[in-house]
């Protein structure tokens, strides 16, 4: 298993244990034993209100009383964006083993490479197991997000050298990532899925502590 599926599978097994409850072919008795239900059908326990008891429920209770986390309009919204916005990241990272001169900025950038291309992979296998009707967003809505750079400061990034560089790829990826957090947050607001509340709370963590990182850089 790849890194890319390896990191959707934390998500969606993140989803299942926060949505799913634990299903079982009998309860626990008060000495710890297995009781059979009733009439030897499956029933599932579901975990109450802390210090409350746990009820035991029918599957088909269990079915109905599922929380519905359903992908909404925030959700695919973020994961096709946050693909582009990673992506840029990549090109911006790549410039780095060539022209940085400060060895803190070329493992920052070793980082970010290696921590946002699985995430891409992750992002693109949810967009593949909940496709959208509609969802194309062009240039327009890339050049709107958060933090992007323009093609005119990637193309100064490109063209700088040794400390020059290392000042301008920390100024334009802390605003990257500044943006990746804005985004993160309206996904965390506003989506339903809880494979993307996972993936926008990784972006939070591990972004979070790399603006820090790049601003004492800085």
């Amino acid at each position: 298993m790849d890194m890319a599926n390896a990191l959707l599978g934390r998500f969606l097994g993140a989803a299942l244990a926060a949505g799913l409850l634990l299903a079982l072919t009998g309860c626990q008795d008060d000495d710890g034993g297995a009781r059979a239900a009733g009439d030897g059908a499956p029933v599932v326990v579901a975990p109450g209100k802390p210090g409350g008891p746990a009820r035991t429920l029918s599957p088909e209770q269990a079915a109905r009383e599922r929380p519905d986390d359903t992908p909404n309009a925030a959700d695919h919204a973020y994961v096709r964006r946050m693909v582009e916005h990673h992506r840029q990241a990549l090109t911006m990272s790549a410039l780095a083993p060539d022209r940085a001169s400060a060895e803190g900025v070329r493992r920052l950038a070793e980082r970010i490479a290696a921590a946002q291309g699985p995430e891409i992979g992750a992002m693109e296998k949810w967009l593949s197991r909940y496709p959208a009707p509609g969802a194309g967003g062009g240039a327009h809505e890339h050049g709107a997000m958060p933090g992007m750079a323009t093609e005119q400061q990637l193309a100064e990034l490109a063209a700088a050298k040794g400390a020059d560089f290392d000042r301008l790829f920390l100024r334009l990826m802390t605003a990257h990532h500044e943006g990746a957090l804005t985004m993160a947050g309206e996904a965390l607001a506003q989506g339903n899925n809880v494979a993307v509340e996972e993936m926008a709370n990784e972006v939070v963590a591990t972004q979070s502590a790399e603006v820090q990182r790049m601003r004492a850089l800085g």
